[in-house]
């Protein structure tokens, strides 16, 4: 898979969007290689999880983030579900997985309900390995910051407004991964 040409098919031109994203992208697939790298143990897919990495948030020109360039029509927090629906059009279901599953450290269809959240009711849930240290090495960038890299405590603090469930798989992630 040559993620750099789906990247330029969705981003042609180069301008603030797309230097965010591979900004982003590239900082999120070196500290998930270094996981990989540091854990062999882990058998990942070092490929996989580059490609992965690179295209978590391919979906993000189609919502309305416009703090970070995106002027699209749909709320932010689908930009993962768009994302995997791009790549499963492109023939990649299992890099579509990991746009899909990156959200904070995953939803599930009981969180999106009582969350009244604008998603399809599902688990969007990290399963593989792969998909797993994708959100985990996310977790420590963000688009708003792009020269900032936070720490596992800052990443910490930034989750809990989303509940302690989420928080607490953070932390087996970074004992796990870190």
């Amino acid at each position: 898979m040559d993620w750099e040409a789906i990247i330029y098919k969705y981003y042609p031109d180069d301008n603030s969007l797309r230097r965010l994203l591979l900004k982003h992208s590239r900082d999120v697939a070196g500290r998930a290689l270094l996981v990989a790298e540091r854990h062999p143990e882990l058998v990942i897919d070092r490929q996989f999880l580059e490609e992965g990495a690179m295209l978590h948030d391919l979906g993000i020109f189609m919502t309305d983030a416009p703090g970070i360039y995106c002027y699209g029509k749909d709320p932010y927090i689908l930009h993962g579900i768009r994302g995997g629906e791009i790549l499963r059009q492109e023939g990649f279901p299992d890099h579509a997985r990991i746009c899909e599953r990156h959200t904070g450290t995953g939803l599930t269809a009981e969180h999106i309900m009582l969350a009244n959240l604008p998603l399809p009711i599902a688990d969007f849930v990290p399963e593989t390995i792969e998909e797993q240290v994708v959100c985990y090495a996310d977790k420590f960038y963000s688009k708003s910051h792009p020269d900032r890299m936070r720490s596992a405590e800052q990443t910490i603090r930034s989750l809990f407004k989303y509940g302690n469930d989420g928080v607490e798989k953070f932390r087996r992630w970074h004992e796990r991964f870190g």
